[in-house]
């Protein structure tokens, strides 16, 4: 079933939301300590329990409205649950730090198996946003997986040797600059690909 058209405004603020609000919560509870049934927890621990029900709430509102959740967003709130789970569980902030290194893990690895099969996987997800012919789509899907299998690899170098605050920057903007910046560098690609209108439909 197609998903349900919403205001791009009310997508766009369920999506990011919940991650400028985990900045900004960080931020403001960074450099405390709280003392919960005698454990002390760092902010960051508390900011990340929060995050995991804001996020599910966010997540099931869009498929409320939309009547869809795309395979990214539904293993993202899997991983989150989990991997924010287990860092709130045993008071330890790596499993939160390595959540965005298995995602760009295991959409690389889709990825790289439809190549195998000689699909991309990516059509299937973004056709709707950018008709392209077959080779531009093989192009474009090889060059996303090189990418999610870079930013994994940038994440753990990140969250491995840097503070705790590099890395909440790094997840809140480093991140979406890459990819954006990426996707500003295919332009070329998309012109050269691009299917006409008629082909298109």
């Amino acid at each position: 079933m197609a998903a349900k058209q919403i205001n791009p405004l009310t997508k766009t603020a369920l999506e990011i939301g919940p991650i400028i609000v985990f900045f900004a919560a960080y931020l403001l509870l960074k450099d405390r300590v709280f003392t919960i049934a005698g454990t002390e927890y760092e902010g960051f621990i508390l900011v990340t329990a929060g995050f995991i029900p804001l996020m599910l709430a966010c997540t099931g509102i869009l498929w409320k409205l939309t009547g869809h959740l795309s395979p990214m967003q539904i293993v993202t709130a899997v991983l989150i649950v989990v991997f924010g789970g287990l860092s709130v569980w045993l008071n330890d902030e790596r499993f939160f730090k390595m959540k965005p290194t298995l995602i760009y893990l295991l959409f690389g690895c889709a990825l790289g198996i439809g190549l195998l099969r000689g699909e991309s996987w990516l059509r299937k997800v973004m056709e709707g946003l950018m008709p392209l012919q077959d080779e531009g789509w093989m192009i474009l899907t090889r060059r996303v997986c090189a990418l999610f299998f870079a930013l994994a690899v940038l994440n753990e170098i990140i969250w491995r040797t840097m503070s705790t605050e590099t890395w909440v920057y790094f997840k809140t903007f480093g991140l979406t600059a890459a990819i954006f910046a990426f996707f500003m560098t295919q332009n070329g690609l998309f012109k050269e690909y691009a299917l006409e209108k008629d082909d298109a439909a």
